[in-house]
């Protein structure tokens, strides 16, 4: 009488031999071999933010006040942050519209890189706060879409510490949509 373990060895060498007479078989014998191994390195404690926001100017003028330095600027100064106290006005905001670039804004509080530019259409950052553990960022994704006059900002930020979406998701508004919305007015 055969044992499970040579069972499953005669079993698994059945499929290899049927499997190299067909391709197919031979590729259905590796996933499913593999597909326990992916299981156990995704995490599934992921949090994650949607916001859509709608301004009434078009996508090039949004896209102008989150990459250029002197327009973001003027968005840090009209935020719950800076209005709070919790930021100093300076150092001034460093931003650039070219991807790979580093950016430092909210008085160097909140660092990251310029992922992805498409001009007017979709902005991609690594994005961090000076408070999180060293070498954490998370990704920060705005997308401008034309509509009508204006334009549907669709935002999504994922990768950031557990337990903090309720926060940035407050200082989102408090500190990007709402004071973008007078700078643009």
């Amino acid at each position: 009488m055969k044992s499970d373990e040579t069972r499953k060895q005669t079993a698994t060498r059945r499929a290899v031999i049927a499997g190299l007479t067909s391709g197919v078989g031979v590729a259905a014998v590796g996933v499913a071999e593999s597909s326990e191994q992916p299981q156990r390195e995704i995490a599934r404690t992921m949090e994650s933010i949607h916001q859509e926001v709608q301004f009434k100017v078009t996508p090039d003028r949004v896209y102008e006040a989150l990459t250029n330095a002197k327009q973001f600027q003027k968005v840090v100064m009209l935020s719950g942050a800076m209005q709070s106290g919790m930021i100093k006005a300076t150092p001034a905001a460093q931003i650039a519209a070219e991807a790979g670039s580093a950016f430092a804004i909210f008085g160097g509080f909140v660092t990251g890189r310029q992922i992805e530019l498409v001009p007017n259409v979709r902005i991609v950052q690594a994005w961090r706060p000076a408070d999180w553990a060293a070498g954490v960022y998370s990704i920060a994704r705005f997308e401008l879409a034309q509509q009508g006059s204006g334009t549907l900002l669709v935002f999504e930020h994922t990768g950031f510490p557990q337990g903090a979406a309720d926060h940035l998701a407050q200082g989102w508004k408090l500190n990007y949509w709402q004071p973008l919305e007078k700078v643009l007015a």
